[in-house]
């Protein structure tokens, strides 16, 4: 303990402890809601397919999700010969690091210590696209032809769905006036009739768009057609076995976490609510409740729609969604102009 005390009251004073802590914190709420998310999906998808999903471990299968980690974690690691052996490991180390570092960014009450960036909005949208370098990386190193396949659609997928998503959080920049995640929400908010309201009911059509384009992002169907396992058996995570294969799982549905904070954060007032001013812990609990709202959306349009095919897909978004999204911010500019 003395060592580390010595450490941490080293050159880096108190931002070390605080790095440490926030690291170990954040890396440990992940992990629990990755667990979570897992157990909570197949609960949805058993419901809605009327049936009841995980009963056998632990009451009503909460502990299934662990077993399952446990079963991974003494897996044998299984490496094909061809692989670029470098690139084939170094991908599901790389897979969660920029979510990770999102996460960090996310503004949980009115004072935090990590998400009080001016231009916080800017770098999150840029590190949201650096997962799909990982995948493609997996892919690759593979040295299969359906991880191949896979990696490439997860490029063109991110290419195509990233731009709508950047033109709706353009939309709610110009409203707000500010690329700081923290001010957006604690600033007042736009007025609608007299009443304030949060940006998703000014925007409602950029909020949509949003969901969608981060639906696709994160390989969610009717959009996973980067591991459709009809067609491609696994995609970009055939050849991985293992805690190898739970680190793709482990990004996936941390990625759904991030980004589901995010739109709740742009379009449903983040840590806003009754009372949060007087109670200032109450923050970080409508934050996490608006999360999961957005997160259990995903899974519901999971388990209602089917797979597109890959060219449905491109079409949608470069031949709708693109021009819908531009045509939006356009509009929303013009309004402000006009109001001004």
């Amino acid at each position: 303990m003395s060592a580390l005390h010595a450490l941490l009251a080293g050159p880096l004073g108190g931002f070390g402890a605080t790095l440490l802590v926030g690291v170990v914190g954040i890396m440990g709420y992940l992990t629990f809601n990755v667990l979570f998310l897992i157990w909570l999906e197949r609960k949805v998808a058993g419901h809605i397919q009327r049936r009841l999903g995980p009963m056998e471990v632990g009451p009503h299968g909460v502990l299934q999700t662990v077993a399952d980690m446990l079963k991974l974690l003494g897996k044998q690691l299984l490496t094909p010969v061809a692989t670029d052996r470098f690139v084939y490991l170094l991908a599901p180390l790389l897979v969660f690091l920029p979510t990770m570092c999102v996460a960090s960014l996310i503004p949980l009450g009115r004072a935090q210590a990590f998400a009080d960036m001016p231009y916080g909005l800017i770098i999150i949208v840029t590190l949201s696209g650096l997962t799909v370098l990982a995948i493609f990386m997996a892919g690759w190193a593979s040295n299969n032809k359906y991880a191949v396949l896979g990696g490439m659609r997860s490029v063109a997928q991110v290419v195509a769905y990233e731009i709508p998503v950047l033109l709706a959080v353009l939309s709610v920049v110009l409203v707000a006036g500010t690329t700081n995640l923290h001010q957006l929400v604690t600033n007042p908010w736009p007025r609608l009739l007299g009443v304030p309201v949060p940006y998703g009911v000014v925007e409602p059509l950029a909020a949509v768009i949003f969901f969608i384009g981060i639906t696709a992002e994160t390989n969610r169907a009717p959009f996973d057609i980067p591991e459709a396992e009809s067609e491609l058996v696994g995609g970009f995570h055939t050849e991985y076995s293992g805690m190898r294969f739970a680190m793709f799982f482990f990004a996936e549905y941390t990625n759904m976490l991030v980004l589901g904070a995010l739109g709740a954060t742009l379009f449903l007032g983040g840590f806003r609510g009754p009372f949060q001013g007087a109670v200032p812990l109450l923050g970080p609990v409508y934050l996490l409740l608006k999360t999961y709202l957005v997160v259990f959306v995903m899974m519901w349009a999971r388990w209602t729609f089917p797979r597109l095919r890959f060219d449905q897909l491109m079409s949608f978004a470069w031949k709708l969604l693109i021009p819908l999204a531009l045509a939006n911010l356009v509009a929303t500019a013009v309004v402000l102009g006009v109001l001004a």
